[in-house]
């Protein structure tokens, strides 16, 4: 029998979980995996792995993921990518689709063939009442004006410029793509640009009607000079750190301000907050982006208030002093 990991932000896979079972009855080979506000990336690679491990066999896996381009997705499709002939991953998780899954495989043997049955019933199970409402839609669509990717002379917009050690994931993807609404998505990395793997899962990882590109820092250099190729697009750059963000500026990206948005822990690092770790050198590097006159937008999503770095920075510079002594 088809194996299946349900995998979410928050409870929602475990909560779905039990809804199906309340519907359909309670089913074997089927693991939930949620991903809590505390954890990181690493963390839950690990419980996914831990998942399949726990599953009857890892040959044929389907997992349903609440959402393309968040961190359940991007962790999942890292490890899809070694099994991509018989696994398969579908979001947008619903209870029609988990429960179509369940009757699929029933009959049907491979990950692939129920991925793409459950489709049209995922599809199905979204509905508005009053039915009118749907037809206002479709009306409201076919008038919406499309953004063209097309290149007229002119330099690019940048929308937004930020700093997140996870680089495109689920609060880029969804909050501040629908905030900026770019046209292109861009990773400035020298680091990325030199892995194929990870360059490859981030153009898959984009929204939909956004393309994503990563870019060594140089590269990211040229394109902002370039006066001939991108008018008319709207950019949203992804620094993985702030000494990345800083050797754009200084080579002449011409931003004025960096959203800081989640910088990982690592050995020697302090965490002030939640989201933030730094030592001496991004402190360091944080200070020399002030001197140029940047401004600081420290936000995880445009819906939180807006933190102070000075703040933040002098507090962990206060505990990095404490380390040293």
């Amino acid at each position: 029998m088809v194996g299946i990991v349900i995998a979410s932000h928050g409870k929602f896979a475990e909560g779905i979980k039990q809804s199906g079972s309340m519907i359909f009855g309670e089913q074997e080979n089927v693991q939930a995996v949620t991903f809590m506000p505390s954890e990181g990336p690493e963390d839950l690679r690990a419980h996914l792995e831990a998942a399949v491990a726990n599953l009857d066999s890892d040959a044929e896996v389907l997992f349903l993921i609440d959402l393309w381009g968040g961190s359940p997705f991007n962790q999942a499709n890292a490890l899809f990518e070694e099994h991509k002939d018989q696994w398969a991953i579908v979001t947008g998780l619903n209870l029609p689709m988990l429960i179509e899954a369940y009757s699929a495989r029933m009959s049907m043997d491979s990950a692939q063939e129920i991925a793409q049955h459950i489709l049209g019933e995922a599809k199905n199970g979204v509905k508005v009442r009053p039915e009118e409402l749907l037809q206002q839609q479709a009306e409201t669509s076919q008038h919406q004006p499309q953004v063209s990717n097309a290149g007229a002379p002119g330099k690019m917009k940048y929308v937004l410029a930020r700093i997140d050690s996870r680089l495109l994931h689920g609060q880029v993807a969804t909050s501040w793509t629908k905030e900026t609404n770019p046209t292109r998505i861009i990773v400035v990395s020298d680091a990325v640009a030199k892995d194929e793997l990870r360059t490859n899962l981030i153009k898959q990882a984009a929204p939909v009607g956004v393309k994503a590109h990563v870019v060594p820092i140089k590269q990211m250099i040229k394109l902002a000079q370039d006066d001939q190729h991108f008018g008319g697009q709207r950019a949203l750059l992804l620094f993985e750190t702030p000494q990345d963000a800083l050797r754009a500026i200084e080579g002449g990206v011409p931003l004025k301000t960096l959203n800081v948005g989640s910088m990982a822990h690592s050995t020697g690092k302090v965490q002030p907050n939640k989201v933030l770790a730094f030592d001496q050198e991004d402190i360091d590097t944080f200070k020399k982006l002030k001197e140029l006159g940047i401004q600081f937008d420290v936000r995880k999503v445009p819906a939180d208030s807006q933190d102070n770095l000075d703040t933040i920075l002098n507090k962990a510079q206060s505990e990095l002093n404490k380390l040293k002594n």
